[in-house]
């Protein structure tokens, strides 16, 4: 096997996907035994970690551009939900914590990475109500003058914001940006939602679910696995939650219309691409102004192609 995308590359989607993430449930208990090694990045001069909810065991990792940066204005403010099927990985997490350290140097920004639960010990919607948490916290960073986050204070423009995922991550982003419509989060103002690589579904197999069925990243048999863990109980693939393009009288019609705008970006060689590109079509038929970023590569390819990391850096700049 060889380290890539967010799984273990497999030679063939044969292999079973509890195996290939390295996984067991007990579904007795609904937990999950995770066995994938997953390096984790101690925190340095540029990043802190803070909780977030301690009954939760949630928390925040922030980071901010190198110390021998000159930062002479404020700085937009990202809040970033990392991905991983909704059951792996973590703020602390080294190909987590890099792309984010990335991501707050280059643009320059100030990063606030969300360690959201995850599942199938907390099912959605609990990361959902931990992104709510999450922006609340910057808002009442924004709000404290005086005593708030040192951090935030001395680089954040709140009126400059944005939503942004990766994977699964992006789910959560979108969902957040819906909830965050009607939230009172002045001064925070939300600039724009990015999607990088967003991980949907639903029960009906697309063409590039097909054509890609053994790909070694993301291969079908695993998303279904992770969708399995994730939604609520007892629910399928057609939950909105999965599958956004379907009603459910809260998430749709004028709610997806009030974005501000957004950025997909996406790469032909990802099983999920389809779904992506209906995401936009959605988006754009409910009034969003939408930049669709397509290029060659695979599910996570960002992450491990430095050439790929650079370009998406570059649009991300543009974006903001």
């Amino acid at each position: 096997m060889a380290k890539t995308g967010f799984a273990w590359a497999i030679d063939t989607a044969t292999t079973d996907p509890y195996e290939q993430l390295m996984c067991i449930h007990n579904p007795d208990e609904d937990t999950l035994v995770r066995n994938l090694p997953i390096p984790v990045t101690p925190l340095d001069q540029n990043t802190k970690d803070i909780s977030l909810n301690p009954e939760r065991k949630t928390s925040i990792r922030i980071f901010r551009p190198p110390t021998e940066l000159s930062v002479t204005n404020k700085l937009p403010v990202i809040i970033y939900f990392h991905g991983g099927g909704f059951i792996l990985f973590s703020g602390a997490s080294t190909i987590v914590h890099n792309f984010c350290q990335s991501i707050a140097t280059h643009l320059p920004a100030v990063v606030v990475s969300v360690d959201y639960r995850l599942a199938p010990e907390s099912r959605l919607p609990a990361a959902y109500d931990d992104a709510v948490d999450s922006l609340n916290w910057v808002k009442n960073q924004a709000l404290d003058t005086l005593n708030g986050e040192p951090w935030l204070k001395d680089y954040a423009d709140f009126s400059n914001f944005f939503i942004m995922g990766c994977s699964s991550g992006a789910n959560i982003a979108y969902f957040a940006n819906l909830r965050a419509l009607e939230m009172d989060l002045e001064p925070v103002k939300i600039n724009g939602l990015i999607l990088h690589i967003p991980f949907f579904g639903s029960l009906e197999r697309t063409e590039s679910e097909q054509r890609l069925i053994d790909d070694p990243y993301l291969a079908p048999a695993v998303s279904d696995v992770m969708w399995e863990l994730a939604l609520p109980v007892g629910s399928s693939r057609d939950h909105f939650y999965c599958n956004p393009r379907l009603d459910d009288g809260e998430s749709s019609g004028n709610k997806v219309g009030l974005i501000k705008r957004c950025l997909v970006i996406g790469y032909y060689g990802d099983p999920v691409i389809d779904r992506q590109i209906q995401l936009v079509k959605m988006l754009e038929g409910n009034g969003v102004k939408v930049e669709t970023c397509i290029e060659e590569g695979y599910h996570g390819v960002a992450f491990y192609d430095p050439k790929t990391l650079e370009s998406f850096l570059g649009k991300l700049k543009i974006f903001i």
